[in-house]
């Protein structure tokens, strides 16, 4: 129940948001901010760090560059310049983010990290709550407004799996979300936890510094060539569905994938059952595009091993009795959505912090709130859903502009107005 007269809601400074609230401000807030400039909406970005698209300033290796050509992974309304090849790098990505924000004059609320955020059914607005966290002073901060984009992702949140001995371990231990380059590893032995695309790039990069990894393949995994007969395998695999069916395009891709890597699964590197799309699809599993791991992996530079038992002491149990003296750990074990920490909602977004509903219609809940970045398609599906729900707000923007600026509070002394 809205109250004026809780202390809570004393001690703080409220704004009002004559507008959307987005969470994040990574790729999937800033185009949904871009789209909503367009259509003159304000709009508020709060964000936790001090830049924009954390993750990818922050929390990716040195030598990342884009999985997907930049077709398929340029924001709304901006394409990627001419000259930017057809991966861009980590640099150039990062620029042309920055540039994106400049273009449309999307300018975030730095450092601000949400602690909740709850539909008020009584005053009919979503009530944010923040804590500021620029330099010593801390400041509280509770946003109220009519709309609420969850902006935050996929990959929010670091996954460090719980794994017997590694406290005991000794060596350093780190995720692939610190690790920036193999230099220091050089000369060592390393055990990369994972085999999806951060995991074999990580481990390629070990070898490129002339350090010693071994990667722990516990599931099955699709490897793919990056590109087929000159042409990228997803550009290729987009072209085939516009006229074969999902199943028979999986297929395809997997005899052609054969013909040009030949057969994996000899190197410890086992199929699933299900195709790549339709497994990324029902799973959010991403198939891992080869950029040259799995030349390493046949030369034995890579080494690949099963799933772990436990660690000791410097070294590393596998399930299958081996044991493997290791310097460092490198934990390429993914990432999580961190909505269900801060969102106090159970009807739209299910426990994982995903939407319920599957693509493409985990868009829109209800109440005035969105999530954007949440469709496990990359940046391509992001760009979809900030495009539906920019429009899908500037329908009710327009046709009751007059009738939302009658709900704004009026308690003086504590509201402020973006």
């Amino acid at each position: 129940m809205f109250n004026f007269m809780d202390p809570d809601f004393l001690a703080r400074r409220c704004v009002w948001v004559n507008g959307p609230v987005i969470v994040g401000a990574g790729p999937s807030g800033l185009a949904v901010g871009a789209c909503l400039k367009e259509q003159g909406i304000p709009f508020v970005i709060l964000e936790k760090t001090d830049c924009i698209a954390s993750l990818w300033q922050k929390r990716t290796y040195d030598r990342l560059k884009l999985h997907l050509p930049k077709q398929f992974c340029q924001l709304p309304k901006f394409p990627f310049p001419d000259h930017y090849p057809e991966y861009p790098n980590k640099k150039q990505f990062i620029d042309y983010l920055e540039s994106y924000a400049t273009h449309f004059d999307i300018n975030p609320q730095f450092n601000e990290c949400v602690q909740s955020a709850k539909y008020d059914e009584a005053c009919r607005l979503w009530r944010v709550k923040t804590v500021s966290t620029n330099g010593s002073a801390r400041s509280d901060v509770e946003y109220f407004c009519q709309w609420l984009v969850v902006a935050t992702g996929e990959n929010a949140e670091r996954m460090v799996p719980d794994i017997d001995g590694l406290k005991e371990f000794g060596g350093e231990v780190l995720h692939a979300c610190d690790y920036k380059s193999g230099e220091k590893f050089r000369g060592k032995k390393v055990l990369v936890v994972g085999c999806g695309n951060s995991g074999m790039e990580v481990s390629l990069d070990l070898c490129n510094h002339e350090a010693q990894p071994s990667m722990v393949v516990r599931s099955s995994v699709h490897v793919l060539p990056r590109e087929i007969c000159g042409r990228p395998t997803f550009e290729l695999a987009m072209f085939m569905l516009k006229w074969l069916p999902l199943w028979l395009v999986d297929k395809l891709l997997l005899v052609l994938a054969w013909f040009i890597l030949g057969n994996i699964e000899k190197y410890g590197l086992k199929r699933p059952s299900l195709g790549p799309l339709q497994l990324k699809n029902t799973k959010g599993k991403t198939p891992v595009l080869d950029i040259g791991a799995l030349e390493k992996i046949r030369s034995g530079e890579i080494n690949v091993v099963p799933g772990i038992r436990r660690f000791a002491c410097g070294m590393v149990e596998l399930v299958d009795g081996e044991m493997l003296n290791i310097d460092a750990v490198v934990l390429a074990t993914g990432y999580s959505s961190n909505v269900p920490y801060w969102l106090q909602e159970a009807e739209f977004f299910s426990r994982d912090g995903f939407p319920k509903s599957p693509f493409p219609n985990g868009w829109k809940g209800k109440d005035g709130l969105y999530a954007v970045g949440f469709t496990r398609r990359g940046l391509s599906g992001a760009s979809a859903d900030a495009t539906k729900i920019a429009q899908d707000i500037g329908k009710v923007w327009k046709e009751d502009l007059k009738q939302k600026k009658q709900k704004v509070p009026t308690h003086r002394r504590c509201i402020s107005q973006f």
